[in-house]
């Protein structure tokens, strides 16, 4: 049965691993180049705006912002396009497999944000960003998982997988709820009516991708002009990309899924990482990691996010809410979770939203970030690497 139920996550998995190496590759350029003498190249291209349009009919923005607002909205396309294949019809359909993931993702989202708001209580400028060390890299903490080879079992990949699905879902509703702007009752009017249109068109069971693209254009500028972040556009948007109901059926979803996957993978996110993980080192000190906001995005994704992982799925298995995963221990189950606190890239981009208007805490985001997710990177690597070959759990069903 976890055979059957997996394809999909053992090919996702395969493509997440190799990116997540490149994603590593793009942000240590990032960090050197911004060390450099080419680092005020760097910063002012970022800075620079650039126009896309025909004659007056276009959007100017910084190139910093057409990666994270344009580029982004086709990440979390991507995602919900995932998200909604496995509650269609993959791991998270089945709701016993699910609930462990669920449960997991909800505990460590939840014991990352009180740590974060712990340090930073009483600060209402840095207490916006209580949700950055909430989110998981996908495509990192899978390439760590991938290293390690058949020393972590099938079903704790699939795991892993599935909490950070859940994770990104997580962050889209954060987004969504938490960090948007001033509101646009015309451009909210605008949205609604070209959502309704894409609702219609799938209504028709139309399965070419055109007529979805099109106005999918179009409802991300709305979104843009709303208040809402225009990455909800992307959200929206596959939410209405038919899936088949029969396993022989054609379906779009997938058609489109494995489409962009690979330009996703190793083009829009390694982009995403080499534009924001820059930050200049000069100065820094150990103190530094002592600020409240640096130190709360690290404590929260180096220790909140193992504990919450681990305290609310032991909870939930003890008491035969979940069910552990299958051919696993009590060590490697850890150190997985420990691998969820690799924030990086979801981090980096929720630290955007939280401080836009206050640039001044970004630096202390990126090395909190950064410093977070390479604490969780190594310890849950090598507590993985050196776990004696214990027997494994076989559970029963």
């Amino acid at each position: 049965m976890i055979n059957y139920l997996s394809k999909p996550f053992r090919w996702f998995f395969k493509l997440e691993a190799a990116s997540g190496l490149v994603l590593l590759f793009a942000a240590i350029i990032a960090l050197i180049i911004s060390n450099s003498d080419l680092s005020e190249l760097y910063f002012s291209t970022l800075n620079k705006y650039l126009f896309i349009g025909i004659n007056n009919f276009g959007l100017k923005l910084s190139v910093i912002h057409w990666i994270n607002d344009a580029l982004m909205a086709i990440f979390f396309f991507f995602v919900t396009l995932e998200i909604k294949r496995e509650f269609l019809q993959g791991e998270l359909s089945n709701i016993k497999q699910a609930l462990l993931p669920i449960i997991a993702a909800v505990g460590g989202m939840l014991v990352t944000a009180l740590f974060y708001v712990f340090i930073n209580l009483g600060d209402s400028e840095t207490l916006n960003g209580w949700a950055i060390p909430s989110a998981t890299d996908i495509a990192f903490s899978l390439g760590v998982l991938s290293l390690l080879g058949k020393r972590v079992p099938l079903s704790l990949k699939v795991f892993l997988t599935a909490l950070a699905i859940i994770d990104d879902l997580g962050a889209i509703l954060i987004i969504a709820i938490f960090y948007s702007g001033d509101l646009s009752i015309k451009y909210l009017s605008l949205m609604l009516l070209a959502f309704i249109i894409l609702l219609i068109i799938n209504k028709f069971n139309i399965k070419k991708f055109l007529p979805y693209l099109i106005v999918g254009i179009f409802l991300w500028d709305f979104t843009h002009n709303s208040g809402i972040h225009a990455t909800i556009a992307g959200v929206l948007l596959a939410m209405t990309i038919p899936h088949r109901k029969k396993e022989k059926d054609f379906s779009l979803l997938i058609k489109v899924e494995h489409a962009i996957s690979p330009y996703v993978a190793f083009g829009i996110m390694p982009l995403f990482a080499f534009a924001n993980a820059g930050v200049s080192l000069e100065g820094l000190t150990f103190g530094s990691l002592l600020n409240k906001v640096p130190l709360g995005i690290v404590l929260g994704l180096f220790v909140g996010k193992q504990l919450g992982v681990f305290l609310f799925s032991y909870v939930s298995i003890k008491t035969k809410i979940a069910q552990m995963p299958n051919d696993t221990s009590w060590y490697n189950f850890y150190g997985v979770g420990v691998l969820t606190g690799i924030g990086f890239t979801m981090s980096l981009f929720v630290g955007n939203l939280a401080f836009a208007e206050n640039l001044q805490y970004m630096d202390g985001v990126k090395i909190g970030v950064l410093t977070g997710s390479l604490l969780s990177t190594l310890f849950g690597y090598f507590l993985i690497l050196l776990t004696p070959n214990k027997p494994k759990v076989k559970i029963a069903k």
